[in-house]
């Protein structure tokens, strides 16, 4: 099945085909690994592969912004709370900004800049160099050989990744606030539990989940439909990574007003 998009004579007639296309292809992707799974041949290998390769990427640089994250936090929260007298309450502040926020949207970032781009330039690459149309000729769908592999790889890796980057952000706020600032251990833990609940990490994993599936559908999409040569992959990749980033932007902040609505914070009810 082709991957090109339709003439359109209108910049937005052009992005309304493009969100259209968008959506056929989502559609289509989780159709494939229904399919897939019911009857057993996912490609694991490729999976595990793709998931490697992710985690090799995306692991280090996010434990670059994160630590940098959680002592600014920890900093800033310092000095604020000792002008108002709630040097008790760093522990909430970390759970608010790290776990709810900053964790789901690190590990987006890192898998749209960093994996996304990859995944997109690799099929950018094979569909002009005819690859994808080849395995179309022959009976192998380009979505269920390529894009369900890397969807799969992206939310195992966001999810664990998530994980990774609550603990290091909550530790390195932690160590801040107790060894630099002076901060009683207990009064932050303390804190940290009475504001913060089971619910609030489990949403931010299925917000990092979210995101990885998003930032996996967009870059595949966008590779899957470029041409133009070596310098169309290239603007396939700008465009995939700006892309997104929007689309994870608007989708945590109609995950974060639904939590707030459906879940009460603490001390509202």
């Amino acid at each position: 099945m082709s991957f090109e998009a339709p003439p359109s004579r209108t910049a937005l007639g052009d992005a309304f085909t493009q969100v259209g296309m968008l959506l056929n292809f989502s559609v289509r992707t989780f159709s494939t690994l229904g399919t897939v799974l019911a009857r057993r041949r996912l490609a694991w290998r490729e999976v595990l592969e793709q998931a490697w390769f992710l985690a090799s990427v995306t692991t280090f640089p996010s434990l670059l912004v994160t630590i940098p994250l959680g002592v600014v936090v920890a900093l800033n929260v310092g000095s604020m709370a000792g002008q108002l007298g709630a040097e008790g309450y760093g522990g909430a502040v970390v759970a608010f900004v790290i776990v709810a926020q900053a964790s789901p949207l690190i590990c987006a970032l890192m898998i749209s800049g960093v994996g996304g781009s990859a995944m997109c330039a690799d099929l950018g690459a094979r569909k002009i160099r005819e690859e994808v149309d080849a395995m179309e000729v022959m009976g192998i769908p380009a979505v269920e050989r390529f894009v369900v592999p890397r969807v799969l790889a992206a939310i195992l890796v966001t999810a664990l990744l998530a994980c990774l980057v609550m603990a290091v952000g909550i530790t390195a706020s932690f160590a801040f606030q107790v060894i630099v600032l002076g901060d009683s251990p207990g009064s932050f833990l303390a804190s940290l539990t009475q504001f913060s609940r089971l619910e609030d990490f489990l949403v931010a994993e299925l917000k990092a989940v979210c995101f990885g599936i998003l930032a996996a559908l967009v870059s595949c999409f966008k590779g899957l439909t470029a041409k133009g040569g070596p310098s169309g992959v290239g603007d396939a990749v700008n465009e995939a990574v700006v892309l997104a980033f929007i689309l994870v932007f608007v989708a945590n902040t109609v995950l974060t007003e639904l939590y707030s609505a459906i879940v009460p914070a603490r001390g509202a009810y």
